[in-house]
């Protein structure tokens, strides 16, 4: 888990989750970069609002069919993203309107 603040780091602690809090897009960046060359993580949570900041990188991460799945996820402020995320996610990587 890469997150933006303790709450969502505290909660998935609980759930076994490692990860860590950063605050700055250089650092955010450089622990994304660390998890993607890690062969022991296959999925990586990113809270939204670091997602906003780091979306070239990400979605250079999901183009590489060799680089871990990259996972956003609502932080202790809510869900910002359209309702429709996940199905249009699915949509731009595979073509198929579900």
């Amino acid at each position: 888990l890469i997150s933006d603040n303790a709450d969502t780091l505290i909660g998935f602690r609980l759930a076994g989750v490692e990860g860590v809090v950063v605050h700055e897009r250089e650092k955010a960046e450089k622990e994304l970069k660390k998890a993607c060359n890690n062969p022991d993580i296959g999925i990586i949570l990113i809270t939204e609002s670091l997602t906003e900041e780091l979306e070239e990188e990400i979605n250079k991460i999901k183009l590489d069919p060799k680089m871990p799945i990259v996972t956003t996820i609502p932080d202790r402020h809510g869900l910002r993203r359209n309702k429709d995320y996940i199905t249009r996610n699915i949509r731009e990587s595979i073509g198929l309107k579900i």
